[in-house]
């Protein structure tokens, strides 16, 4: 093995480059070095800029959209009457007190449960905007009136009925336990 190794290097003797780098050579590297970051710098100022300019026009279109949507934002009972403001409020209080009352209620054995009623909940506010809309078309029409308020009114049935149903559950879980020990 010792022999093929000095082979090896008797045959390759005189082709290794052993000599030193002329002078200056250092130097030029480093310059060469720093060309090439000043292009890459130059790059990312480049790329900084385009991504700006893209941002800002992406935040007009964002803008000029969301305008365009508010375009289409129909009218509350609120606006009809003071009457009609004062029973949206009370609707609208009487939800949001319901509405925190079952987020209390919230743990893993409810969670299914409130998902599915506030997925109803969900599916008669996007009616209640569909009468928002057509009550901006004709305020006159009663029948539009009468069909928010009891938009309304199934929202906080819904509302109650999960509160209900949550208080037997919890009312189950209790006797459960109570039998268990």
């Amino acid at each position: 093995m010792k022999d093929n190794l000095d082979n090896i290097f008797e045959n390759l003797e005189g082709t290794f480059d052993v000599e030193e780098p002329t002078i200056g050579h250092f130097n030029r590297f480093e310059a060469k070095l720093n060309k090439l970051d000043d292009r890459s710098s130059s790059k990312k100022t480049n790329l900084y800029t385009f991504i700006a300019i893209a941002a800002s026009i992406i935040l007009f279109f964002g803008i000029w959209i969301g305008s365009s949507f508010n375009n289409n934002t129909g009218m509350e009972l609120a606006s009809i009457s003071p009457e009609m403001e004062e029973t949206q409020s009370y609707f609208v209080a009487l939800i949001e007190k319901e509405l925190q009352t079952i987020e209390n209620e919230r743990n893993s054995d409810t969670e299914q449960l409130i998902s599915d009623g506030l997925f109803q909940i969900n599916k008669l506010e996007n009616q209640y905007k569909l009468l928002t809309l057509e009550l901006k078309e004709s305020t006159e029409d009663k029948r539009i009136i009468f069909a928010m308020i009891s938009n309304f009114q199934q929202r906080i049935e819904v509302l109650q009925s999960l509160l209900n149903q949550l208080d037997n559950l919890k009312n189950l879980k209790k006797q459960h336990n109570e039998n268990f020990i």
